[in-house]
């Protein structure tokens, strides 16, 4: 089995919705996400992803969520916004970009350079 990982990361604010602290006021992050794919089939160059093509695929799933207040984001807007959420709609998301060609096996969510969730089905 191989693993192939990826990081990128992007800045956005969210407010904790029923959050009992000061998490639940506005504040932003520069979110760092790492997202790992598993295979064991090499293709004809013999890969099992192009790394390109992969930081290609997290890019797509993380524009939309960049710069932006991720409450009004869907699916945000209805999702709490918690690392939680985001570790698990990125995964969603990803696997069903690379599903034909690798699985995603997780999706890590830095919100500090001290503070991460990871998430794996």
């Amino acid at each position: 089995m191989y693993e192939l990982s990826v990081k990128d990361h992007f800045d956005a604010a969210h407010a904790l919705r029923g959050y009992p602290g000061e998490c639940a006021k506005l504040h932003g992050h520069t979110w760092d996400i790492e997202v790992t794919v598993e295979g064991d089939v090499l293709d004809d160059i013999e890969i099992l992803y192009d790394f390109k093509q992969l930081k290609a695929d997290l890019a797509e799933v993380l524009q939309p969520l960049d710069h932006g207040f991720l409450n009004e984001v869907p699916p945000f807007d209805v999702l709490s916004p918690t690392a939680e959420n985001m570790a698990r709609v990125v995964y969603e998301q990803l696997a069903s970009r690379v599903g034909r060609v690798v699985r995603v096996k997780d999706v890590t969510v830095w919100e500090s350079p001290v503070a991460r969730i990871t998430y794996r089905p």
